[in-house]
């Protein structure tokens, strides 16, 4: 999960481990990429607006690199305009969740994309 916003990053990692995810965290764009690049997540959970690396410069970089291409990013954001939520879908991303959210139906989001199975071990 990457968000720079820390009550928003508190709240996320909260809510996907009571529902039984392993989760990390980041709050920048280059310490996300750094990171997936160590644990390789099943799904990675992107704001789009933050300091240094933006969330769609990390999903196109995520998308060149050869470990991390087919791992699914949903969007979390406060830009809630057609143009942004198309430019995030032409990125790859599988969801575009506009803030404020709901932090239960974004874990059935990440859950269905999982293959709505059981939460990851």
């Amino acid at each position: 999960m990457v968000d720079d916003d820390p009550v928003i990053l508190r709240l996320l990692e909260v809510n996907f481990r009571l529902d039984g995810f392993d989760t990390q965290t980041a709050t920048r764009g280059e310490d996300a990429l750094s990171r997936a690049v160590e644990w390789i997540p099943d799904m990675i959970v992107l704001d789009v607006m933050m300091p240094g690396l933006d969330g769609w410069e990390v999903a196109r970089r995520l998308r060149q690199h050869e470990q991390l291409a087919a791992v699914p990013v949903v969007f979390l954001s406060a830009r809630a305009q057609e143009d942004d939520r198309m430019r995030g879908y032409a990125l790859g991303v599988v969801e575009y969740v506009t803030k404020p959210f709901d932090p239960s139906t974004l874990v059935e989001i990440v859950r269905r994309h999982l293959g709505g199975g059981e939460p990851p071990p």
